[in-house]
């Protein structure tokens, strides 16, 4: 370690390329696995949200929610672990405020779903033409008490309150009455509901016409969800593959370059195991610095990003990237160690 200081301390210049460049790769990584974790969180947030376990979708719906119905013969008597969802895409229209595209929930007050979400604000729904909307909303202008068409309905829908983490596939979330997502979707008899959401992880429906799926495989199934976590995670392992590539250059680089010196120190009787141990630990020592200062610039960045961004900083996640970079590093590390092994003092300081 304190050859490996004194190497750092001599060639301040080409160490500090080496943390700039370490700087800017973790911090790059960092972003991106932060846009990752934000926008699997918008796909997923309202159904994370729900507390459920099981869903059972009518078995023609190609597990999409909004396609399913599902009949009162289909969905039989419910426990008080199960609850009702109806679900259909919305446009609401408000003076003054571009039209905004939403998902309309429908739900029962008294079933456990509804008395999951939290309220940021206001109250829960309490008549047909009331809705509790996603907080982001607010970004858009919208406030307590404001009023917007959806669909074709002449009657104008109010928002009583807003709640946190409420999208789903990016879409904000309107929750209402149950018997509103039947009108909005013209239904006037047969279905009663779209999903039959349970939060036992045992339950299943066997009644014809229905498939009973887990959350996970919900969310799976939503449009673009596995397309863009795949496409992120392929970003991140790449660039986990070319920080090795460029750090394992650099590093070689400057093992060559100090080739006479090891020759030196090797002549002198300092053993091999030194060597190698000042040139792992240079390479720590530089990629640590560079993660310290990428997590500041990380850290300044969630405080100063705007909201309307799909970012979410989660410590633990975060924590396992910068550490494999760290280990990155240090196999990086390794590529050079096998010429200071075979250094020969008589050839180089010779030649």
């Amino acid at each position: 370690m304190f050859l490996a200081l004194k190497e750092i301390k001599k060639e301040k210049f080409r160490s500090g390329l080496i943390i700039v460049m370490i700087v800017l790769i973790s911090y790059l990584i960092f972003i991106l696995t932060s846009l990752a974790l934000g926008l699997a969180r918008e796909n997923t947030d309202a159904i994370n949200s729900w507390g459920v376990e099981k869903m059972t979708l009518s078995s023609t719906a190609n597990v999409d929610l909004r396609q399913s119905f599902l009949t009162s013969k289909q969905t039989g008597t419910l426990t008080k672990n199960e609850a009702y969802l109806g679900e259909t895409p919305v446009v609401a229209e408000a003076k003054g405020h571009q039209q905004q595209s939403a998902l309309f929930v429908g739900l029962k007050a008294n079933q456990f779903i509804a008395r999951n979400i939290k309220l940021e604000s206001g109250h829960w729904i309490k008549h047909s033409h009331e809705v509790v909307a996603d907080t982001s909303l607010k970004l858009k202008g919208y406030k307590l008490g404001d009023k917007f068409k959806l669909a074709d309905d002449k009657t104008k829908f109010t928002i009583v309150g807003f709640t946190k983490n409420a999208k789903l596939n990016v879409t904000p979330v309107l929750y209402g009455q149950l018997a509103t997502w039947r009108k909005l979707r013209g239904i006037t008899m047969g279905p009663v509901a779209s999903v039959v959401a349970s939060k036992n992880s045992q339950y299943h429906n066997p009644r014809s016409g229905t498939k009973t799926y887990t959350r996970q495989q919900i969310i799976n199934k939503l449009p673009g969800y596995q397309a863009q976590i795949l496409t992120f995670v392929l970003m991140i392992g790449f660039l986990m593959i070319i920080s090795l590539i460029i750090i394992a250059v650099f590093l070689y680089i400057l093992t060559m370059q100090k080739l006479p010196n090891y020759a030196v120190l090797r002549a002198q009787g300092i053993p091999s195991k030194v060597l190698v141990s000042a040139t792992i630990s240079q390479s720590l020592i530089l990629v640590a610095s560079g993660l310290v200062i990428g997590t500041v610039l990380t850290a300044i960045t969630g405080l100063i990003i705007p909201a309307q961004v799909p970012m979410a900083f989660d410590m633990p996640i975060l924590t396992a990237v910068g550490l494999g970079i760290l280990i990155m590093a240090l196999i990086g590390s390794l590529i050079p160690v096998r010429t200071v092994l075979k250094v020969d003092p008589v050839s180089v300081i010779g030649g």
